[in-house]
């Protein structure tokens, strides 16, 4: 039986860690949109006589060391009886490590395909095991509880899926502009200086997106909060700038990742790309708003 789970890109805006020995109490708060474009995980399941568990990305088998979230998540959710082989293809739409959010798409798209193939977890059940794996193994905090929710969205209690808490930011036509450029290792991030200054500025972006919660208001703040902590600068402040030219809202960057996102009303589309194509940059994604659960169900090709 081949079963595919499809979990969307999201794109944290501005954020602040909570940490926590529980990894269900860990999380983090602040605001992102989910795109239509992400991971889909198809996993294939067949009895037989000894338990064997393969994962690849993109095609392409990983050991463990490479996916230790993905294969820990797969331990958790196949019942401790089963014999056979599991195998689980993570397919991205964007780079790893590039702030879209991959490592918990293909622990959530994991979790959520390998319950509904064994019928032994909800779909929150499911999101907690993919959620408490990202933290312990430093994947992400906040990225599965969004992905979960959809939209444009705000963690305004951090922790799992059910006991952290999301709200919802009314939205009209807007597109998203998503510019992979390079990785960023939210790790080293989380351990460096830079801590105190993303708390700092993370509580006081949420507060005022909570004041006035609109989509104009969150890439206001997160530009502010991207360029105050220090971590837009360089070419990917240059480019934010250029695309400034010529869009009603700020650009900002992505986080954590050495990316641009920006959103665009349908208008502003052809003259972002024209930007982009002056400064000889290939590599992007013109999104619509994800607005809806993660899909998961049997697969037939």
């Amino acid at each position: 039986m081949l079963v595919r789970a499809f979990i969307p890109a999201h794109i944290t805006a501005f954020f602040f860690p909570r940490f926590h020995e529980n990894p269900m109490k860990a999380g983090s708060f602040g605001a992102g949109v989910n795109l239509n474009r992400g991971t889909n995980v198809i996993v294939s399941i067949e009895e037989g006589m000894e338990n064997h568990i393969h994962v690849a990305f993109n095609g392409k088998p990983v050991k463990r060391r490479a996916a230790r979230i993905s294969y820990g998540v797969a331990e958790e959710i196949i019942p401790e009886g089963f014999r056979g082989d599991v195998e689980v293809w993570q397919y991205f739409d964007f780079p790893n490590g590039h702030g879209f959010g991959n490592s918990a798409g293909g622990a959530l798209g994991t979790a959520l395909a390998l319950a509904y193939s064994f019928k032994n977890r909800t779909l929150l059940q499911a999101a907690q095991v993919a959620h408490a794996h990202e933290v312990i193994n430093g994947g992400g905090l906040g990225d599965v509880i969004a992905q979960l929710h959809g939209g444009i969205e705000m963690r305004i209690k951090a922790g799992a899926p059910g006991i952290g808490v999301v709200d919802s930011i009314f939205f009209d036509d807007y597109r998203v502009l998503a510019v992979p450029l390079g990785r960023l290792s939210t790790r080293e991030i989380l351990k460096g200086d830079v801590i105190e200054k993303i708390e700092f500025e993370g509580r006081r972006a949420l507060d005022m997106l909570l004041n006035s919660p609109t989509p104009e208001n969150m890439m206001r703040l997160a530009r502010d909060f991207a360029e105050k902590t220090g971590l837009l600068d360089g070419e990917l402040l240059e480019i934010a700038r250029e695309l400034d030219r010529v869009l009603r809202l700020p650009s900002s960057m992505v986080m954590l990742g050495r990316s641009i996102f920006a959103l665009l009303r349908p208008d502003e589309v052809q003259s972002a790309v024209g930007v982009l194509d002056d400064l000889s940059i290939e590599n992007y994604s013109i999104c619509e708003i994800y607005n809806e659960k993660p899909k998961v169900g049997r697969w037939t090709g």
